[in-house]
């Protein structure tokens, strides 16, 4: 009953429409007020407002750290939906559904329709994929580029064919997406995994005396590596970007070469964590598939007497390249001294194509309507090849049993995730519109709207809040004292003030009064109160 309810299409698609949903609804009511949301979203808007199309600042003038690529995508998602909101938050979103439906395809092709399911849900129903769906940050559409280098990488392992220039190119293409959304961020989460695979497996053996004798050919080639042109030429267009950024950007070396790459390794600028920091968060917001993915390994394990030698010369050479790439990735990330839990998030995906492979059935288990392609035989419930010491009827027993109980534990864990999930997003969402988390928001609307209706020349007095400046749609602040001389000289009719300012500039405006317009938050915060100062 469990297997036919996981095979059963009603299912999948309550699995898929619950997570675009998510998708798209974790982050309501949506603002710009954490994660240097304001700062990603504000080079789009430069580029569009001034011009500025390859060096970018933050709405405080700082120099923006991130490469334009992101940037440019919303940019020219604005000139198609003219609406900020989509085009700041439609570059994740799509870059999330394009994983989970490829992942989806590629766990189902390889794997099974179960562990394709399993493999699905995994990555839309945790805590971190559908917060990081909608926020203005390049975590997701890294993620994705990543995610199409591994798969290219996995390909070619799994065909055991050489690495040709057409694919080199792809990885090249891949690799400079990623240098100019984020960066060489994108060695840790790869080389690390190629490196161990390549350790074991390398390049193919030479043939023995008896090939040699019969002029047969080597062993097949099982490599990771591409060759080192399209590592370098990739990191060559991110130098190119900086070397411009150094000779025409002022600031530029200090604030993004020294303080943002540099400085990450350090623990004077930014604010260290322990080497174990990612383990927990992952181990909680990746529940209950990191607990699955825990619990299936300790169970093939004991099914082995705990050879875990043994486990490793039985795993495939696709299973132990998902492994290397899980695992190289989180331990690269571990090592540097700076952390958040959300830039750990593109080892989700080739976390979730694993779990598929440690769910798939045995081959010598039939199990009537699902069908498998015969690349997925070779794997037990470790995501191992079973062991030739087991004799047909005993392993046939033996895998029913298993895979039974593997689904059974499957169900539960997808049970689990979609009610903790969708629980969790609830409580989010209503928490937020009750604590008025979208407040800056709604004044900015209403002063955008009061603004247009009186044709008031306005502007923002510099602000703690660098969201502030996109809700009014404005590209700097004005200092106190620019303010006091624009609107005795009669260039402006309005101001949008901090609370905290207020009383100060009222005594020096002529002719000025508070209005109606502020901002209304239930939790107070200094500094987090604004109101519109009119004439």
């Amino acid at each position: 009953m469990t297997e036919s309810l996981l095979q059963d299409r009603r299912t999948l698609w309550f699995v898929t429409s619950l997570t675009i949903l998510l998708f798209a609804v974790a982050n309501l009511p949506w603002q710009l007020d954490d994660y240097d949301q304001a700062k990603q979203a504000f080079t789009s808007f430069q580029m569009i407002k001034e011009g500025r199309w390859f060096y970018q600042q933050t709405p405080h003038e700082h120099v923006a750290t991130k490469p334009p690529l992101v940037g440019w995508i919303s940019a020219g998602l604005f000139a198609i939906t003219r609406s900020w909101d989509l085009a700041w938050r439609l570059p994740s979103f799509l870059a999330a559904v394009a994983i989970a439906m490829l992942l989806f395809r590629v766990a189902t092709s390889a794997y099974g329709a179960v562990p394709g399911l399993i493999a699905f849900g995994a990555f839309g129903l945790n805590l971190l994929s559908p917060r990081v769906a909608t926020l203005v940050r390049t975590d997701m559409p890294l993620a994705m580029v990543i995610f199409l280098i591994g798969l290219l990488i996995r390909q070619k392992i799994r065909d055991e064919t050489e690495w040709r220039l057409r694919d080199q190119v792809y990885i090249f293409a891949l690799l400079t997406m990623a240098m100019l959304i984020k960066g060489p961020i994108v060695y840790a989460f790869l080389l690390p995994g190629i490196t161990l695979f390549q350790w074991r497996y390398g390049r193919a053996r030479p043939p023995t005396s008896a090939e040699a004798t019969a002029g047969g050919p080597s062993a097949p080639s099982q490599s990771a590596w591409s060759g080192w042109w399209p590592w370098i030429a990739s990191l060559c267009v991110f130098l190119l970007w900086v070397i411009g950024g150094i000779l025409f950007t002022p600031g530029f070396f200090d604030q993004v070469v020294m303080r943002e790459f540099i400085a990450r390794f350090g623990e004077t600028i930014h604010r260290p964590q322990p080497l174990y920091f990612y383990l927990p968060h992952l181990l909680h917001k990746f529940a209950p598939w990191s607990l699955l993915m825990i619990g299936v390994a300790v169970f093939g394990l004991v099914s082995r007497r705990w050879r875990i030698g043994a486990a490793f010369r039985e795993m495939s050479p696709e299973t132990f390249w998902l492994l290397c790439w899980s695992l190289g990735g989180l331990i690269a990330m571990s090592l540097i001294p700076s952390k958040r839990v959300d830039r750990i998030f593109p080892i989700v995906p080739p976390l979730c194509l694993l779990l598929a492979a440690q769910i798939a059935k045995r081959s010598s288990c039939s199990h009537g309507s699902v069908s498998r392609p015969s690349e997925s035989v070779d794997f037990d419930s470790t995501g191992h090849s079973p062991s030739q010491s087991y004799g047909e009827a005993g392993r046939a027993v033996a895998t029913e049993s298993v895979a039974t109980r593997i689904y059974r534990w499957s169900a539960v864990a997808l049970a689990v995730a979609t009610l903790f999930t969708g629980g969790y997003t609830i409580f989010k969402i209503g928490s937020s519109y009750r604590d008025h988390r979208d407040a800056l928001v709604v004044f900015g609307r209403n002063v955008r709207h009061e603004a247009e209706a009186h044709r008031w020349r306005y502007e923002v007095v510099s602000a703690k809040d660098e969201g502030l400046l996109l809700y009014l749609r404005k590209t700097h602040f004005i200092e106190s004292d620019h303010a006091v001389v624009e609107w005795s000289g009669g260039n402006l009719d309005a101001l949008v003030v901090s609370t905290e300012k207020t009383p100060a500039l009222l005594g020096e405006l002529r002719d000025a009064s508070p209005s109606s317009l502020k901002s209304n938050e239930t939790k107070k915060e200094q500094g987090r109160d604004y109101v519109l100062i009119t004439r």
